[in-house]
């Protein structure tokens, strides 16, 4: 990875981007896919959408969400206490101590999530969200609401680290690294020009309702659509393998297999990984995937899809941790299979 591309990846990760307040880091993402992409344009869900040869007819949808788990203010007390209530799929275990970056409607605030003192019986066992406040150092209501209103977002106050071994770590790497990806993947395919339409989207609203997924789809009606977006990694302490399985950091991008995921898709991922000499890691989607493909596949007539993953270590806490290798495999990888593609391949499962 070059020092542009790292560059950019760390003011995605740098720039607070809870589901629904999505905004600011979409106005970044399109400022640099502007440096290549044929047409760069958004829609009324908040995407931002990155296109190289708009007029090919075989259409390449690479989706990659842009939002990140969080907290809203639902209360705040005579204090000036801030009460929050999930922003996705956030817990409230590893928020105990943490420092906050409350997103208001007037300014951002630094705050910390109060933890009991151990002197005073420290933190409950069974304490639950609910039990989860906000303190900004205000000394009443009225002086917070001055910044601070019912809505409002947080997310945690977490820098971007570098890690050993080429490795990163932070919060909302789920999954602005997947924006970052198809990006990236999108400036190969404009370098290389590929034959096909490539749309990289940054989509929005996935941790919450995958809102963003449903509007590039119905608006783009792409031939085929690829999700980019992360998965957990079981190669840590305290995972049970027998049960998740074994998808470890460094071993290269994993790809889902199951009822939603289209196979000839899928083959061509493969056929691509061959030719780099890449290894592939999978993992199972019987059902759905928990992702944007879900969403995408159920557009209009139907979509075609496929899931290509970043194994990711300690997911929706603020030390998500991923490797840089990984991620230049899967772009590597994806910006393969679409040089490959030549506007004529059938992915219907019954045609040769």
């Amino acid at each position: 990875m070059n020092e542009i591309s790292k560059q950019f990846l760390t003011d995605l990760l740098s720039t607070p981007s809870p589901s629904g307040l999505e905004m600011e880091i979409q106005k970044k993402w399109m400022k640099y896919v502007h440096g290549f992409a044929d047409v760069v344009k958004t829609d009324a869900a908040g995407n931002a959408i990155g296109i190289i040869n708009p007029d090919a007819e075989f259409k390449v949808l690479l989706a990659g969400h842009c939002d990140e788990i969080g907290f809203v203010i639902n209360r705040i007390d005579d204090d000036g206490f801030l009460y929050v209530d999930k922003v996705g799929g956030i817990s409230h275990k590893p928020a105990i101590g943490m420092k906050v970056e409350v997103l208001g409607y007037k300014r951002r605030i630094t705050g910390v999530i109060g933890a009991n003192a151990e002197h005073h019986g420290g933190v409950k066992d069974d304490f639950e969200f609910s039990d989860l406040y906000i303190d900004c150092g205000a000394k009443s209501k009225s002086e917070i609401a001055e910044y601070v209103q019912i809505g409002d977002l947080a997310v945690y106050k977490r820098e971007v680290e570098f890690l050993m071994n080429n490795r990163i770590s932070g919060r909302g790497l789920d999954n602005r690294t997947g924006s970052f990806i198809v990006a990236e993947v999108l400036k190969n395919a404009a370098k290389n020009r590929s034959r096909v339409g490539v749309y990289a989207v940054s989509t929005v609203n996935e941790e919450t309702n995958m809102g963003g997924a449903y509007f590039a789809g119905a608006g783009i009606q792409p031939t085929m659509a690829i999700a980019a977006d992360v998965t957990f990694a079981t190669d840590y302490p305290g995972v049970n393998k027998n049960k998740y399985g074994e998808i470890d950091l460094d071993r290269g991008p994993v790809l889902a297999k199951g009822a939603p995921i289209n196979w000839k898709i899928n083959s061509l991922l493969e056929q691509s990984a061959q030719r780099l000499s890449m290894n592939l890691q999978y993992e199972l989607t019987p059902r759905n995937t928990g992702t944007d493909a879900d969403r995408l596949r159920l557009t209009g007539k139907g979509i075609p899809v496929a899931l290509v993953s970043l194994p990711l270590r300690y997911m929706h806490s603020p030390v998500e941790t991923a490797s840089l290798d990984d991620m230049d495999k899967e772009i590597e990888l994806l910006t393969d299979m679409i040089m490959q593609l030549t506007g004529t391949e059938s992915l219907n499962p019954l045609e040769d």
